[in-house]
């Protein structure tokens, strides 16, 4: 027999899954959960060929997999396929919601949040949901709807729940990061995990660091351009850690070759706290995790929206550009000649650098990932620890006007 809600261990689905921004984000909620009461019952609900069919399983969360069932965008064969795939997809929803016997549903946004979203109104379970982006995605603007609380990365999103309650969490770090986040608040505990992060990547700590990260994925113009300034940097004395992509990085290692060995060029960091630790300024692209990490860690960026898609990426970095955490240059200006002309210059600029790093913290959350537990087990009708000690901290805003942004 099943316990009434609100009583016994927290039982809850997790919905997201695609993107690293939709995966990242829910482990670190699965993981603060459990942190909370090891006994708490989590199913993350998901696509057998996103990310998470490996970083699920891995993290020891039970995943349960639906087809991926696209919006149509175009009156086609897809269209009149929806409907029928749609309803299947929501029965399986449904399913997996038994299964944990759910008392509240969280969505990240993707493909899987749609179903969960309309699973979850014929239980009559209420819905949190974690918006990514400042512009946020089709999903969660309609299962904004009817949702109890909207969770935001970024204060600036125009999303509002049923109710009308919004809440800046911020972005919800791994525990890894989030530790570093709190350790570089203190100058001798940033010191020393610079230290013990440099040792393992085997990197000087008492040298300036660059980071370059394309995400997952790799950025060909990111590695282009850093493979035309590769022999500058490294004859400036900069250490350079350049993670390229994964089938990528091999267009970048003549360049990193000929500048010698301070150049590291790997395919993909496993640890990317490891190279945060390290890094004086990061080079990258602007989705939502990058621009929410390093926010919280205080760190320096020069970022390079990704140029398609509804333009999120530069959305996202605004806030940050705006407090004079990040410099932000057009994927079609970023060439050789700009690297030499700004990051060169400013990878040893340390005053320059250090005050970037402290505008980029007023504009991060380090603690993101229990802002958003607290309102999960609220939603839910369990016991919470506040995180903040008003509406203002938690940066809660009301709403009596529910608000449906066009894409």
């Amino acid at each position: 027999m099943s316990a009434p809600r609100g009583a016994g261990p927290l039982r809850v689905l997790l919905a997201g899954g695609g993107t690293a921004g939709h995966v990242n984000p829910l482990l670190a909620l699965a993981d603060e959960l459990r942190s909370r009461d090891a006994a708490t019952e989590i199913v993350v609900l998901g696509t057998a060929e996103g990310l998470e069919q490996r970083l699920v399983p891995q993290r020891g969360y039970e995943l349960a997999t639906i087809p991926r069932v696209p919006f149509p965008r175009r009156p086609d064969a897809a269209a009149l396929r929806f409907p029928r795939a749609f309803t299947r997809a929501v029965g399986l929803t449904g399913e997996a919601i038994a299964r944990v016997d759910a008392d509240v549903v969280v969505g990240f946004g993707g493909y899987v949040a749609t179903p969960a979203y309309r699973a979850a109104a014929r239980a009559g379970l209420p819905v949190v949901i974690h918006e990514q982006n400042v512009r946020a995605g089709l999903a969660n603007r309609l299962g904004a709807r009817r949702a109890a609380v909207v969770a935001l990365t970024f204060a600036e999103t125009s999303l509002t729940a049923r109710r009308g309650r919004t809440v800046h969490t911020g972005l919800p770090l791994r525990p890894a990061l989030a530790d570093l986040a709190r350790r570089r608040v203190d100058a001798q505990q940033s010191a020393a995990a610079r230290r013990e992060a440099a040792a393992r990547l085997g990197l000087d700590a008492d040298r300036p660091v660059l980071l370059v990260t394309g995400g997952s994925l790799g950025a060909q113009r990111i590695n282009e351009a850093l493979a035309g300034t590769a022999a500058d940097l490294t004859k400036a004395g900069v250490q350079v850690l350049h993670a390229a992509g994964r089938g990528k990085d091999d267009a970048v290692r003549p360049a990193a070759e000929a500048a010698g060995s301070d150049y590291h060029l790997v395919p993909y960091l496993d640890a990317i706290e490891d190279a945060y630790a390290c890094a004086d300024l990061v080079v990258g692209r602007s989705g939502a995790g990058t621009v929410g990490e390093q926010a919280a860690l205080g760190l320096p960026g020069v970022y390079v929206p990704l140029p398609i898609g509804n333009g999120e990426q530069r959305l996202n970095v605004r806030g940050l550009e705006r407090a004079g955490g990040a410099l932000v240059v057009d994927d079609a200006a970023l060439t050789p000649a700009w690297l030499r002309e700004h990051v060169l210059p400013l990878v040893a600029d340390t005053d320059r650098l250090a005050a970037m790093g402290a505008a980029a913290r007023t504009t991060g959350i380090a603690d993101g990932a229990a802002r958003l537990a607290d309102l999960v087990r609220d939603a839910a009708g369990r016991a919470t620890t506040t995180t903040a000690t008003s509406d203002d901290a938690a940066g809660t805003t009301d709403s009596t006007t529910d608000t449906d942004p066009q894409e």
